[in-house]
């Protein structure tokens, strides 16, 4: 499996190494970091001579993760992998192709790294139950499904049967529930922030994806509200400043609309480039969330006239 790759930093911030000197050693941390019991912060700042704090500013320079957080989403990769079909024969075979050697650690991690049981995941879903719901917005029609770990889709519209389709595609042998008065109010709350982005959502979400892909849209949630970047300066805020066309693919799987704003992401020239759910959505997002912060629309957002 390939692992995430550092990029290089300036050396000044451990001033006795070079910056290949400093690549090499967030690599070998990187390294320990891919085992199966991945060393805690401390011990791992002892292994290369660095302080815990230094360490650990120097690691998430280098691949926009903590150490704790680089173990979790490449451990979370390798078993969402090993499960794939054609991958393993069996779950038990995919917990020791991903690097376990107890089944006992593999149980324990997998529900946090799944959201659901490692037998269910790998056949598609099966066992599982997804509450959804499907309204309306000014968007046009709008489905909100949840796994009872947070909500695992949202997905924009013109036919409501389309974007259940989706869902099943998605979770092909998932029990799919229609929302009860309860789940209305989480389909109340994504709708409202349609409307009113700046507002953010205020809950869990249970979205599955690479390493790669996961530090992309933790980077997507933290661009404000009328704000935008370019895929190339996503890509530098992540650490990878070449990895512009990778974090495009990424933005393009985001499997939850609007809470993930990868809407927010526009070419250098600050025109639109495609969106899942249609650039004509894009911009009416874009538009909606830079009048609603104040922003002079022409000046802020000039590549959408």
């Amino acid at each position: 499996m390939s692992a995430i790759r550092p990029a290089t930093v300036p050396s000044a911030t451990v001033p006795s190494a070079a910056a290949s000197d400093t690549a090499a050693l967030v690599a070998r941390c990187c390294r320990w970091l891919e085992g199966e019991a991945p060393p805690a912060l401390p011990a791992l700042a002892q292994r290369v001579g660095l302080s815990p704090w230094q360490l650990h500013r120097l690691f998430k320079q280098a691949t926009g993760l903590t150490p704790k957080a680089y173990a979790k989403a490449y451990r979370t990769q390798a078993v969402q992998a090993a499960l794939q079909p054609g991958q393993s024969s069996s779950v038990t075979d995919a917990l020791y192709g991903s690097g376990y050697a107890a089944s006992s650690s593999f149980y324990k991690d997998a529900p946090r790294m799944l959201g659901m049981a490692p037998g269910a995941f790998r056949a598609g879903g099966a066992r599982q139950t997804i509450r959804f719901a499907v309204g309306e917005c000014s968007l046009g029609s709008l489905l909100v499904a949840a796994t009872e770990r947070g909500v695992c889709c949202v997905q924009l519209g013109n036919d409501a049967e389309a974007l259940v389709r989706v869902l099943q595609d998605r979770f092909p042998q998932a029990e799919l529930v229609g929302g009860d008065a309860a789940f209305e109010a989480t389909m109340a709350r994504v709708a409202a922030l349609v409307e009113r982005p700046a507002q953010g959502l205020d809950l869990p979400l249970d979205v599955q994806g690479t390493a790669f892909q996961q530090r992309v849209w933790q980077a997507l949630r933290a661009i404000p509200a009328g704000d935008t970047v370019s895929y190339t300066e996503l890509a530098r805020r992540i650490g990878q400043p070449t990895a512009s066309r990778a974090v495009a693919g990424a933005c393009a799987a985001n499997p939850v609309a609007v809470a993930i704003p990868c809407h927010r992401v526009v070419r250098n020239d600050g025109s639109i480039s495609g969106y899942r759910w249609g650039v004509e959505r894009k911009r009416a997002l874009l538009l909606r969330e830079a009048a609603q912060a104040g922003h002079d629309v022409r000046v802020a957002l000039p590549g959408l006239f």
